[in-house]
Parts: C-alpha cells; sequence; structure tokens
C-alpha cells in the first residue's frame, strides 16, 4: 500500500506527448503541482496547449529539460517528487533501424528514468507507460492466449527485431522496467498498458502518432473499397490518462493492467463513423477480401506481409479488462464517442 502526498511534485516525463497531455490536464485539475519533462521547453509549438491548462487549472506547472537517452537527465525534474509518470517512449512503425529508433529508446529511456528513481529518496511510486504490444504481437496471439484473450500474467514472446519491432521495444523496455523495481524495495512499479489509442489530442497538429494516422487512412478514402478486419484493441485517450491517475494515487495499486476498453477492428471503426460523416467523407463500408490482401498488402504497404495479414486479419482480438475495472475503478467511454470525437478534431483542425 503506497500513499502519494497530493502536495508534492508529480512528475511526468515526455509531458507534451498524446496521452501525458491529457494526464498532465487531470494532474493540474486536481490542483497538483506538476514536474513537466520534454525534450525542448523553448518549443512553444508543443507546449503552449498545457501552458493554456495550467492557466485554467488550480494546479501549477514547471517544465525542465530532459533527453531520453541521457543518463541522469531526469534527475533535476525528480527531486522532490513521490510520484513519476514515466510515459516518453516513441511510438511508430515506419523506421528504418528498428535498434536505434524503437529499442534502444524505449529500453535506455526506462532505464534511465528508473535508475534515477533509485537515486532521489524522495520516489515512493512509478507508473510507466507500457503498452498491450508488450502482452501479444498479433491477434492470432489472443486466440492462442489460456482462456482465448489476453490477461495481466502473458508477455509478449512472437515480436523481435525483425518482426514487429515495436511491440518488441515495448517488451524489452516493460521487461527491463521490471528488473528494476524488483532489485530494490523503496518504490513500487505499476504499468499501464494500453491497445491502440484514440480520442480526440490535446495537440493534435504535433501529435504525430499512428493513431492519427489510422483515422486520416479512414477518412481519407484509402479504406473506401473495404477495410479490413484487422483485430486490435481500441481505447480513448482520455480513459488511459484517467487510468494512470488512479493508478498512481490508489494505494493499492499493483502490477500490470490492461487498458482496452473495445475489442474491434479497422472495419468497425470506419462504420461506427459513418452514420455521422459517411455522406462528407469516404468511410469503408465493407470487409475487404483477406485473399485480396494477401495479394496486394504487400504491395500497397511494407508492413502488411503475407504472415502480418494471415496473423490479424478475419482474426478477433480479445482482453480482459477487468482487472483495471475491479481494482482502480475505471469506467471506459462508449466506442462510438471515441471514433467520433477522435475524428471531429482532425477536421476541425484542417487535418482532414
Amino acid at each position: 500500500m503506497t500513499q502519494i502526498d497530493k502536495s508534492k511534485p508529480v512528475l511526468v516525463t515526455g509531458a507534451n506527448g498524446y496521452v501525458a497531455s491529457w494526464l498532465v490536464r487531470k494532474l493540474l485539475k486536481e490542483g497538483i503541482k506538476v514536474h513537466a519533462a520534454v525534450r525542448n521547453p523553448e518549443n512553444s509549438a508543443k507546449i503552449q496547449h498545457l501552458v493554456e491548462e495550467a492557466e485554467a487549472q488550480p494546479g501549477e506547472l514547471k517544465f525542465f529539460k530532459a533527453d531520453l537517452l541521457q543518463k541522469g537527465a531526469y534527475k533535476a525534474a525528480m527531486e522532490g517528487c513521490e510520484l513519476v509518470f514515466h510515459t516518453a517512449s516513441p511510438f511508430t512503425t515506419d523506421v528504418k533501424n528498428p535498434q536505434e529508433e524503437l529499442i534502444e529508446p524505449a529500453v535506455q529511456g526506462t532505464a534511465n528514468v528508473l535508475n534515477t528513481a533509485n537515486e532521489v529518496d524522495s520516489v515512493k511510486r512509478v507508473v510507466v507507460t507500457s503498452s498491450c504490444a508488450a502482452i501479444y504481437t498479433d491477434a492470432i496471439d489472443t486466440v492462442k492466449a489460456p482462456g482465448g484473450q489476453l490477461t495481466e500474467e502473458i508477455w509478449n514472446t512472437t515480436a523481435s527485431l525483425a518482426y514487429q519491432p515495436y511491440s518488441y521495444s515495448k517488451t524489452l523496455a516493460e521487461q527491463k522496467a521490471w528488473d528494476i523495481a524488483k532489485a530494490q524495495d523503496r518504490w513500487d512499479l505499476v504499468t499501464i498498458n494500453p491497445s491502440l489509442v484514440l480520442g480526440p489530442a490535446l495537440n493534435p497538429h504535433q501529435t504525430t502518432s499512428e493513431s492519427i494516422n489510422i483515422l486520416k487512412m479512414l477518412g481519407g478514402g484509402d479504406m473506401k473499397m473495404g477495410a479490413p478486419r484487422l483485430g486490435m484493441g481500441v481505447v480513448d485517450v482520455r480513459d488511459v490518462a484517467d487510468a494512470h491517475y488512479l493508478a498512481g494515487f490508489t494505494p493499492q495499486a499493483h502490477g500490470r493492467y490492461i487498458t482496452s476498453a473495445h475489442n474491434s477492428n479497422f472495419l468497425e471503426m470506419g462504420l461506427a463513423l459513418r452514420p455521422k460523416y459517411g455522406k462528407q467523407f469516404p468511410l469503408p463500408k465493407k470487409a475487404i477480401p483477406k485473399w485480396l490482401l494477401m495479394l496486394v498488402g504487400p504491395l500497397v504497404n511494407k508492413l502488411f506481409t503475407r504472415q502480418f495479414i494471415r496473423n490479424n486479419v478475419d482474426v478477433p482480438w480479445k482482453a480482459d479488462n477487468s482487472k483495471i475495472q475491479n481494482e482502480l475503478g475505471v469506467q471506459f467511454r462508449p466506442f462510438e464517442e471515441t471514433m467520433e470525437e477522435s475524428f471531429q478534431v482532425l477536421i476541425d483542425e484542417n487535418i482532414l
């Protein structure tokens, strides 16, 4: 049982990120002093939305410059904090050198933050943003899991540097976090493992996320002839931020938490948008057949290898989210609300 004093500052790494921005907003709303660690506090385009939040909310905000790959870079920001949220990590599938662009930042960054927690006596709890990608690689893994669904006990054993390196990076980074946490007994570790995060971005023009790319593909006509039933979980960014907050301040929070609201696929996402946006945008109406994807997929998108299509298309994705609901009281937004509000931001900001 770890009791966190809300009068002490709280550190958020990668504070201007997609999930982290909502978390910072929540902390400020609760009147908490936030130490926001970002790569470049001088870049106003990337932090202005947080400055505006701080002006509107009772909490305080202080920026710190910190680089994931620099040892000790987070020490100044961590001093005096009992609670650390480590959210900073690369999320992209378009990489030339996965070792350099994904594995090293994810693993070394995690090690840097947690080793610093070992040096800063005030720290009592670290909440790390992991991913369902540390539990599975392909939808077929969820079908093959005990009971036919993902649980917190399962670890990803099918990703590698050559196949799905993003999932591999998240697995290695979370394993590193648990290794460091288990080697000491002053602070405890909690991990949040979201599936695909959708929902409105607080800073849409600066949010470089696969989530926005997927919405652009759905609304931009890439899938107007049909969308693949590509099995995946979906969760709202605001629910993920709340999950972090509750993981930080619930004394009995422990271990890993699958943070996924809906078992879904690309076609379902497109169909959820059709009632409101179907007249304006070339949203998909039907599924693209798997055999056709096997033929053209590898030509259209290098991620759509035959192995990937075989393991994910027309394969249901299932995860058990009962732990986070029962232990932290997280309640998830309806699927349609998440889809529509994500999409509307892209329209409002002329991204679509």
